[in-house]
């Protein structure tokens, strides 16, 4: 397989990286319901909540999780 930078992907392929992930996540969504992306949600929140005890909470009242600074 060949892996290719995301800013050549897209005029390779014809698709851009975002276009990608929003057709594979539609296309899970069909096949796999709403359901399954709330039980993939409540793992995502168990393994936080492990990680940062105590912060959630924190973070809510702020408006979410602050984002990783870009390196």
């Amino acid at each position: 397989m060949l892996l290719l930078p995301r800013f050549l992907l897209g005029k390779i392929m014809g698709i851009s990286v975002n276009e990608a992930g929003k057709k594979g996540g539609l296309a899970l969504l069909a096949k796999s319901g709403n359901k399954h992306f709330s039980e993939i949600g409540k793992k995502g929140q168990e393994s936080l909540r492990k990680l940062y005890p105590g912060m959630a909470s924190e973070w809510g009242k702020k408006g979410g999780r602050p984002r990783k600074n870009n390196l």
